[in-house]
């Protein structure tokens, strides 16, 4: 199968022998022309397979998830690259929570659904791409948005990153991009290619010029939302 799909602002031909990760990119189809090609093998998915928790996922989504490799391979050529965090749109503008899996991450995301309602609008709760300018950035939603589905089609210009970390109490402050730096880090897609991966790290340190960074210690109780909310809104 073949289509074209427009993510992040970059458009990618995409041919693949099961249909996966055209299911999955329905909502990015675009008609524009590509910027590059990917396309996928038996040894592309194999490799997929050899991943921890490969071997209890089908052929098909071990297929979209070599494509999203691959796609995410090429990313930083365009100034982007992607970030595991839920992220989310209010009045505008992204926020982003990245955590350990299992921290909470998702949670504390339903949370603000809960606080805002109508005012903030899903971007990704998984995978979402971050474009990174010279003083600039922008959080765009992704095919991969997590197992409950959640994200759109949609970009928003990044106020802030929250590192989220498990407290009794809730307390957040606002930290360095030096100090947040290492967790960045960790959450981020690391390309495989030396030129791609030197790319990225630029592509992470210019995140300090636009991105506000925060440290939240919380509890999944409501306030916790209302306490990260009232500190990155400024």
């Amino acid at each position: 199968m073949t289509g074209t799909y427009t993510i992040a602002g970059v458009t990618v031909n995409v041919s693949t022998i099961y249909d996966g990760f055209h299911i999955f990119a329905g909502d990015y189809v675009s008609g524009g022309e590509p910027d590059f090609f990917a396309a996928t093998s038996h040894d592309d998915i194999e490799f997929e397979r050899s991943q921890p928790g490969g071997d209890l996922c089908d052929d098909s989504y071990l297929e979209a998830l070599a494509v999203f490799r691959k796609i995410s391979e090429r990313m930083p050529d365009y100034d982007s690259f992607l970030f595991h965090c839920s992220a989310l749109s209010v009045d505008g503008f992204g926020y982003v929570f990245a955590a350990p899996s299992g921290t909470g991450k998702s949670t504390h995301a339903a949370l603000w659904r809960k606080l805002l309602g109508e005012r903030l609008v899903m971007v990704n709760d998984d995978k979402p791409m971050i474009r990174a300018g010279i003083d600039s950035a922008e959080v765009y939603g992704s095919p991969f948005n997590g197992k409950h589905n959640l994200g759109n089609n949609i970009h928003a210009p990044l106020r802030a990153v929250c590192i989220l970390r498990r407290g009794e109490s809730n307390h957040i402050e606002e930290i360095t991009h030096e100090k947040a730096y290492p967790f960045l880090l960790r959450q981020t897609y690391r390309p495989y290619d030396k030129s791609s991966l030197a790319k990225t790290l630029a592509l992470l340190d210019r995140l300090k010029n636009s991105v506000r960074f925060y440290e939240l210690h919380c509890n999944m109780n409501p306030d916790a939302a209302k306490v990260s909310w009232e500190a990155m809104s400024q």
